[in-house]
Parts: structure tokens; sequence; C-alpha cells
């Protein structure tokens, strides 16, 4: 099973990954935000953290490809 630190760390990955190449996306973030149970079940948090790191894919997946069909400078790093 995942821990809470692996999906945190997760999240700032693919975060990361958005504001770099993709910043006309980070404005969405806001409207995706991490529900809180305000519980202490580690599991509830878990699920929680997983359901909003699934979005951020979902999001970054979908706009590449639609946005990515241009065609690559050479020379570049992706």
């Amino acid at each position: 099973m995942i821990t809470t630190k692996e999906l945190n760390q997760d999240i700032m990955e693919i975060t990361l990954k958005i504001r770099d190449r993709y910043p006309e996306l980070i404005k969405y973030l806001d409207e995706m935000p991490v529900r809180n149970d305000d519980s202490s079940d580690d599991e509830a948090e878990n699920r929680n953290l997983k359901e909003y790191y699934d979005s951020l894919t979902g999001l970054l997946a979908k706009y590449a490809e639609e946005h990515d069909s241009e065609p690559k400078v050479p020379g570049t790093q992706e």
C-alpha cells in the first residue's frame, strides 16, 4: 500500500510537471481541491490523496493528448 508521504511526493512531482510544461493549466488546480474529511483515518486520507493525484494525471494526460501534436524542435529536451 502506498503511503501518504509517497502520494504527497507524487502529487508534488505532477504539479511541478504541469507548472513547467503546461503553465496554462495552473488556473485549474485551484478548482480541484483535495478533500479533507477531518479524519485521523490514514486510509481515508490516502484515498483522498489518490483521487486528487488521479484527477491531476487525468487532466495532464487529456491536455497533453490534445496539445502535444505540434512538432518538436530538434535539439530541445522534453
